[in-house]
């Protein structure tokens, strides 16, 4: 595994009903950085997602989390990861639904544990809620907690922001950043073009295909656009693939 590459895949090739959705990938995510995984609904960033935390049957290819294969049960505690809809259970409190969660982790002093991941994603005045009562922003938050609690060092988003107003979003993104600042890495999927600029790197992915892998400014200017889709459009009409 490269040095410092805290994710790595190499040539993964996914099929689902039949169709390949992913047919050649390779990337590699360092230590410490915000990346986002950027394109399309239905380009592929679901199923690049689910086979770097190991859920997901591949065809063929490699992936490597920490030096390890993906899903390996030591990454268990290494590696958070929160899905498109909420991963939380409608009619517990978010307090509980984080103990929960840390005692499937085998989390020591999992209370304790739950209590300091709920005030990372500022929700302690919401935490004997029942989140069935929360708004979309803190439904985001509450998943998040529940991804936190074992300590991870990666933490793999997958459209954490989507159907969140500016403002939320702005603040979830607010919130990765300090976690990255604490010295985690996160792999952060969107559809929505203009978080390119939350990014550290970026991974634009169309139809399976990786059609970049870049710093927001250097993609700019490599294709003379103004902002991430304007890239994103020069590369599709450049016949990048």
């Amino acid at each position: 595994m490269t040095v410092d590459a805290v994710i790595e895949v190499e040539h993964l090739s996914v099929k689902r009903g039949g169709h390949v959705v992913l047919p050649d990938l390779s990337l590699t995510i360092e230590r410490g950085s915000v990346v986002g995984l950027l394109g399309p609904s239905g380009g592929g960033k679901s199923t690049a997602i689910r086979s770097i935390v190991g859920v997901q049957r591949i065809e063929s290819g490699t992936v490597t989390v920490l030096g390890l294969p993906a899903g390996h049960p030591e990454l268990r505690h290494r590696v958070g990861y929160t899905t498109q809809s909420p991963s939380i259970y409608a009619d517990l409190s978010v307090r509980d639904n984080v103990r929960y969660f840390a005692r499937i982790l085998g989390v020591a002093n999992h209370r304790e544990a739950a209590d300091r991941a709920i005030e990372t994603v500022d929700l302690t005045d919401h935490a004997n809620r029942h989140a069935r009562e929360l708004s979309g922003g803190q439904l985001s938050r509450a998943s998040l907690a529940a991804a936190l609690v074992g300590d991870p060092e990666v933490l793999v988003l997958d459209e954490p922001t989507v159907g969140l107003d500016p403002v939320l979003r702005r603040d979830l993104w607010d919130m990765f950043r300090a976690l990255a600042d604490a010295g985690r890495t996160l792999l952060v999927s969107s559809h929505v073009m203009d978080e390119a600029v939350r990014c550290d790197r970026l991974l634009l992915l169309r139809s399976g295909r990786l059609i970049a892998d870049d710093t927001l400014p250097d993609l700019l200017a490599r294709t003379g656009a103004a902002d991430a889709e304007g890239a994103f459009l020069a590369l599709v009409e450049a016949g990048v693939s």
